[in-house]
């Protein structure tokens, strides 16, 4: 047939549907493909194999009418249809309004919602037994068998339902070994058969009654209760003092939600390191929930995936990655410590799993809970405006006191020569030690020293691909930049000067702090939390049992130890550096520094004995310090707010971040300030830079920022949109955007 003959035979076929498909690449909407010759068209959300550019991909059937005016010879046929649940109208919708919001590809935001390619696959099948016809008539009739085969019969038969087992399943069913099995086989009452991998997630036990709740508790929890009860979208602050039991009152909750036949999602800042929440969760279920952070391996993200979307999974506790799970009912999300910032994803789709936790129930109909000690100025300012509930709970649970808090004005006692403890809180921990208690020592900075130079020219050792110093860490006899990973061994001589063993460590690391402390309380058992020596959860469990079990004396921690831990034995907790977090301009950093240590400082006195927590400071009046010390959290976030209030400074205005990078520092600086004169103004709109990022150069990146402010009332993602459609970006040039930032590095 020639050409002309094909086309005008293909133009005179019937048409065939047409359905648009999105895939997960970073691409601007979804592609038409069509619907081949004797297939049903697949349902909206449908998972389907289809072709593009000479190779097959895996994307959804997405919502929406196809180009009607696209040319049938453009189109291309659905290659598959795979046979995994398809994915929820709810789940599109969020998929699109994260793309939006973060004014991101909706391609890329799919692609986290797809995050195990191999669970759309078919469950691999293993090698089992079933009863062959002759092995049933056997059982039936009375067949003359041994009592071992009859045993097999029967259990085959009854206990496994007639279901294809694994040998080792039927041999423990029945009593026997295996190799009876395979006599049976060659007797012909057995024959092979393929057993689908299903991997069973427990129910978790609704029966059991959790601990016993105090009064402030049992109020917050008969809310929360009656709040999942009622169904229905709604968002509920649950605040309270550090070990006040917010997670038993919140975990009553999910019992509440799984009552009711709905899935529920606690997200936690880092789930790797959450070893004692997990066996809360125990207790209170007698399973453990599914999980979902990036420790787990291939074959487990696949289960628990899959174990989601066919609604398996009940109860599941994850990172800010499991937002994007396929829950097909979804009743309840609740994001613990929601004023972290590790909530906030700062590569690829750049978003705040906070505030898309709000936005998932609402479009689930679910209830969302955001639990927090010290909530951000964001979450008391939403509650305070009556978008959301609040529940409180002022004291302790079980008759614990909050510790004292005091300064340790540096000025007046400093530490001696060439140290960086000072003589007050040395001798707290070792009259804690003394009286067989737990001290603890905090400072959020990893590593031996954070900075290393010469002490002949003053070379600086720093990272060639950052604009940062390179952090010693004596154990590993290395220098490491904590931003790209670069790492190279400490120099015996300057590079510069080349003077032998003149390189000198500036600054403390927790390193640096244990080897301190293991010369001033030579005697105690010290343990170092940070996330280099705690690695994953098994290290984590590990170092909580040593705790708990008084294995531990002296505790010497990052900011690790802050989140969530429960050790009743520790009383006294000295924070090495309290300034530490207020250097620079950061908007957030008293926020942040105060929410930080005021966790840090309830890990003490968390059971009879009272604790006691010291700050070492060079401003000992800063309202930090002062808030800490009088415990006057609501006053100090009051005082943020009235400083940020007439700026319009978050959370009264909106921010927007666009950070240009190149590996070339001229077309950086080229396009930086192309956007520069292209920027929008208007009223309520107000364009700061460009200038050069705090980390000018990042992984071999140059990278200039601007800053975009709007009043609360305007939108924001139109103006980026439209300002950026305003200036060509090579493809070398990399611009990404970050709607609400909370770095600004």
């Amino acid at each position: 047939m020639s050409g002309a003959r094909r086309k005008a035979a293909t133009e005179m076929s019937p048409l065939r549907p047409r359905l648009r498909v999105l895939l997960p690449l970073p691409l601007a909407g979804a592609y038409d493909y069509r619907v081949p010759q004797g297939m049903e068209p697949p349902p909206l959300g449908a998972f389907v194999v289809v072709p593009l550019s000479g190779r097959a991909m895996i994307g959804v059937i997405w919502d929406g009418d196809a180009d009607p005016a696209l040319p049938e010879r453009k189109l291309r046929d659905i290659e598959q249809v795979l046979d995994v649940p398809p994915m929820t109208a709810s789940l599109r919708k969020f998929v699109d309004w994260v793309a939006a919001y973060t004014v991101s590809p909706p391609g890329a935001v799919l692609r986290m919602a797809m995050s195990s390619p191999s669970a759309l696959e078919p469950p691999a099948a293993r090698a089992g037994w079933r009863l062959s016809a002759a092995g049933r008539a056997t059982l039936e009739r009375g067949g003359k068998v041994t009592p071992t085969r009859q045993r097999v019969l029967e259990a085959m038969a009854g206990e496994l339902d007639g279901e294809p087992h694994l040998a080792s399943a039927i041999a423990a069913a029945a009593g026997v070994s295996t190799g009876v099995l395979r006599g049976m086989a060659d007797a012909g009452l057995l024959e092979p058969a393929l057993i689908a991998r299903a991997v069973e997630f427990l129910p978790p036990d609704l029966k059991r009654t959790g601990p016993q709740l105090g009064e402030d508790q049992q109020v917050a929890a008969r809310a929360m209760r009656e709040g999942v009860a009622k169904g229905g979208f709604g968002v509920t602050l649950l605040s309270g003092v550090t070990g006040s039991g917010k997670t038993e009152v919140y975990l009553e909750a999910v019992a509440e939600c799984l009552a009711r036949g709905r899935q529920a999602l606690v997200l936690l800042p880092e789930i790797a390191l959450s070893a004692q929440w997990l066996e809360r969760f125990e207790a209170r279920f007698g399973v453990p929930p599914a999980m979902w952070h990036s420790e787990l391996g291939s074959k487990r993200r696949r289960d628990t995936w899959r174990g989601v979307a066919e609604g398996r999974v009940q109860a599941l506790v994850g990172a800010r990655s499991a937002l994007f799970l396929p829950f097909p009912d979804l009743g309840l999300i609740v994001v613990d410590e929601e004023h972290e910032t590790a909530f906030k994803q700062e590569e690829g789709v750049v978003y705040h799993a906070r505030d898309m936790a709000v936005v998932r129930a609402r479009l689930n109909e679910a209830a969302c809970v955001l639990v927090s000690a010290t909530p951000s100025l964001e979450t008391l300012t939403n509650a305070e405006n009556g978008r959301y509930s609040s529940l409180d709970l002022p004291n302790r649970h079980g008759g614990a006191t909050l510790p004292s808090v005091q300064a340790i004005d540096q000025r007046v006692t400093p530490p001696e020569r060439g140290r960086f403890l000072s003589p007050p809180l040395v001798q707290a921990i070792n009259e804690a030690i003394g009286r067989g208690e737990q001290a603890m020592l905090f400072l959020n900075r990893r590593g031996y020293a954070p900075l290393t130079l010469c002490r002949t020219c003053g070379h600086r050792m720093r990272c060639p691909n950052c604009t940062a110093w390179l952090v010693e860490h004596r154990i590993q006899k290395r220098l490491q930049c904590h931003h790209c990973g670069h790492a190279e061994p400490i120099p015996p001589a300057c590079p510069e000067c080349g003077a032998e063993g003149s390189m000198t460590p500036l600054g403390p690391g927790v390193e640096r702090v244990q080897e301190e402390a293991a010369e001033l309380f030579p005697d105690a058992r010290r343990l170092v939390m940070a996330s280099d020596t705690l690695p994953g959860p098994a290290a984590a469990a590990e170092a909580a049992r040593a705790i708990q079990a008084r294995e531990v004396d002296l505790i010497i921690g990052t900011q690790i130890v802050a989140k969530g831990w429960h050790f009743p034995h520790l009383t006294v907790v000295g924070v090495v550096d309290a300034d530490l977090g207020l250097a620079g301009g950061d908007l957030r950093a008293a926020e942040r520094t105060v929410q930080l240590l005021h966790q840090v400082a309830g890990r003490a006195g968390r059971a009879e004995a009272p604790g006691r927590v010291l700050l070492q400071s060079w401003n000992p009046e800063h309202p930090v310090m002062q808030a800490l010390i009088s415990g006057d959290l609501a006053g100090f976030m009051a005082a943020e707010a009235d400083q940020r209030r007439p700026g319009h400074w978050p959370p009264f205005g909106r921010l927007a971040a666009l950070i240009v990078s190149s590996e070339d520092e001229r077309e950086a600086d080229q396009i930086a300030r192309d956007l520069g004169l292209e920027a929008p103004g208007g009223e309520g709109v107000e364009v700061l830079g460009p200038a050069p990022a705090p980390l000018a150069l990042l992984r071999g990146r140059h990278r200039r920022r601007l800053l975009i402010k709007v009043r609360r009332d305007v939108a924001v993602q139109p103006i980026l949109r439209e300002w950026l459609s305003r200036v060509r970006v090579p493809n070398s040039v990399k611009v990404q955007l970050d709607v609400d930032p909370v770095s600004f590095l």
